[in-house]
Parts: C-alpha cells; structure tokens; sequence
C-alpha cells in the first residue's frame, strides 16, 4: 500500500483567465478585461497577481508557445504514470466476494432492505 498522498489542485494560465487551451489572442484580451473589472480593486491581491501574471504569459506569443509546451510535457508525464498504474493494477489477481468490506455489504444489505 502506498503512503497518503494528499493532492493539490494545480491551475494553469487559462484557469485564471478561464479560458479553454488554444483560446485567441483576442479572446484572451478580451477575458483579461473582464477578470480585471469583476475584480475592480476588491480583489486578491494574490489572485489579481496570478491572473496578471496568465495575461502577460498567453499574451506574449514565444511565452505562450513555451507555456503550452511545458503543459503538453506535464499531461503526457501523467498520462504515462496512470497508465503504469493501471497496468500495475491489472497484474492483481482478482478480488471475489468474500473481500468485500464488511460496511459495504451492511451498506448494501440496508439499502435493499
């Protein structure tokens, strides 16, 4: 069994700006604009950082390339590792009635009652 690991949620760029990947240049713009007059000085000052901060990145084009890039390097890292995982798991043998948790079958016997 492997040690608690608690995850994290790890936002991007386009997150912040709540844009989808591949978004234009002007729709970029033009939701930068927005974020920065919903927030209007009552924001975050964090927050207003990291959304400044995904403007200036996805609105630079050489940034934005690399962004992308280091994105794309992450997604096919994660990809690799569940799919270890998953192999890992189907080596296994597999599990049959009898290890069922014992709260699960009170569980489902309650239910059905």
């Amino acid at each position: 069994m492997q040690p608690y690991r608690e995850d994290t949620v790890n936002y991007t760029h386009y997150d912040y700006l709540e844009l989808p990947p591949g978004a234009s240049t002007a729709r970029i713009e033009a939701a930068y604009q927005t974020i920065r007059q919903r927030m209007n000085g009552h924001g975050d000052p964090k927050m207003v950082s990291l959304v400044h901060e995904a403007y200036m990145v996805l609105s630079d084009p050489t940034l934005r390339h690399d962004y992308d890039c280091e994105l794309q390097r992450i997604a096919d890292e994660a990809d690799r590792e569940l799919k270890n995982l998953l192999d890992q798991e189907a080596t296994r043998l597999p599990r049959r009635v009898q290890d069922v948790p014992a709260p699960l079958i009170a569980a489902i016997s309650a239910w059905a009652a």
